[in-house]
């Protein structure tokens, strides 16, 4: 899983109990909070138990099937004559085992937050929920550390008492992050609607509306939305890159779209803003150090994801172009993995895709901004020359900045939203790519 996923969902198992399995075969099907993928087996056997069902929340780290394999066969008779106590004991440690893993801890009804190390450590020493909670953490608003559990095994041990967290402290603000993770799918208690004529068809939402329903609404619920609009000269990137896209394609073996060329432009604005590449956690703002751009993707089921682009500052033109169409086709494809979304910092969306001039787009949380894309289109416009004024036909667009008012007021939004106008009109036209 990526390294920020904590969690996901079994949607579905593609083997049984008693099925065999090969290396590297799909067993289960699992879901993120965005992404949808398989789970491959790492070893070839035989099912033996699975430990979680269908629709089942499962923590990373948590053991969900058991496998046997060639080497699980049972001891060779003669081994169990000539050392049964060594047998007996191999026995009674696999029956522990089992137990353990049969009966995971279940940590949702806590309100403190584990991580999913701190977990898995609990698990394997026999430490329940409760005991977990009444430990003093060491770590930030409090929290259980990976050196605070292992001190208290420890101690434990060997007899010490170790402190308790006897008076609950002030409970934080809870980070923005965790709040909107939290949202997700929340079954409705209402009725199924009936259809008053008879002829309205109804359809209930699948899982991923469900949750781009949550996490819109918490969004709006969560920032102080503000919008900045700013029309952009782009003919000179239009003639270019309509100059070019065929050798581009030949070279390089990859399309040249517009979308590149405006995230590398993106890029380098928040370079000289680093105040909208943050994230707001309560009442502290996180300073980002990498520049890793979402982009919003349309699948063909009419969802929406945000797949991101890694370190967006340190490609050049024809490196973002191959990371462009990368993250595009894969999303298309269904073969985004869970990291592939994880870790964004700000947000592009092209709404001039399905013909839009502009836009309100809603903030990605936790990050504090996101950029619309307007259609590209010929318009008349006053052209100043030393000679004087004269109406011409240019390629113009719209930008649409969204962003929250709680930590970037309007000077910086709309410094940021000119300069990355400023840098699509002072485009290159003589440049490589």
């Amino acid at each position: 899983m990526g390294e920020s996923v904590a969690e996901a969902t079994i949607t579905n198992w593609l083997k049984e109990v008693g099925d065999k399995i090969e290396a590297d075969e799909a067993v289960l099907e699992i879901a993120t909070d965005k992404v949808d993928s398989e789970v491959p087996s790492e070893v070839s056997g035989i099912l033996v138990e699975q430990l979680f069902g269908k629709d089942d929340l499962v923590q990373v780290g948590q053991t969900i099937a058991i496998i046997e394999t060639e080497g699980d066969a049972p001891v060779a008779k003669s081994e169990e004559v000539t050392a049964p106590a060594e047998a007996a004991a191999i026995e009674q440690t696999i029956e522990a085992a089992k137990d353990v893993v049969a009966a995971p801890q279940d940590f949702s009804g806590s309100d403190k937050f584990f991580s999913p190390l701190v977990k898995n450590i609990a698990k394997e020493e026999g430490i329940s929920v409760a005991e977990l909670e009444s430990l003093a953490g060491s770590g930030k608003d409090g929290r259980v550390t990976k050196e605070d559990i292992l001190k208290y095994i420890e101690d434990r041990k060997s007899g010490v008492q170790t402190p308790k967290a006897v008076v609950e402290a002030p409970k934080a603000v809870e980070p923005v992050a965790q709040k909107v993770h939290a949202v997700p799918v929340q079954k409705s208690q209402q009725a199924v609607p009936v259809s008053v004529n008879g002829g309205d068809e109804i359809i209930e939402m699948d899982r991923m509306r469900k949750l781009i329903s949550g996490y819109m609404t918490a969004s709006v619920q969560t920032s102080a939305h503000v919008q900045s609009f700013i029309e952009v000269d782009v003919t000179n990137i239009v003639k270019w890159r309509e100059k070019v896209k065929t050798a581009f394609e030949k070279r390089e073996g990859e399309k040249l779209t517009f979308t590149p060329i405006m995230m590398e432009a993106v890029a380098k604005a928040l370079k000289d803003f680093p105040g909208m590449n943050i994230s707001v956690d309560g009442d502290y703002i996180i300073k980002k150090k990498n520049i890793n751009l979402g982009m919003a993707a349309a699948l063909p089921n009419g969802n929406l994801i945000v797949p991101v682009i890694k370190n967006a500052d340190q490609l050049n033109l024809v490196g973002m172009a191959k990371a462009v169409n990368d993250l595009g086709n894969r999303a298309k494809a269904g073969k985004l993995k869970p990291d592939d979304t994880q870790g964004g910092t700000y947000t592009v969306t092209n709404v001039g895709t399905f013909g839009s001039v502009f836009g309100t787009p809603i903030i990605n949380q936790p990050q504090v901004g996101i950029l619309a894309l307007g259609a590209i289109r010929k318009v008349p416009a006053v052209i100043e020359t030393p000679e004087g004024d004269f109406i011409g036909i240019r390629q113009k667009m719209f930008l649409s900045h969204s962003y929250d008012h709680r930590v970037v007021d309007g000077a910086l939004g709309g410094s940021f939203v000119k300069r990355v106008a400023e840098y699509l009109e002072a485009f290159d036209v003589d440049r490589d790519f």
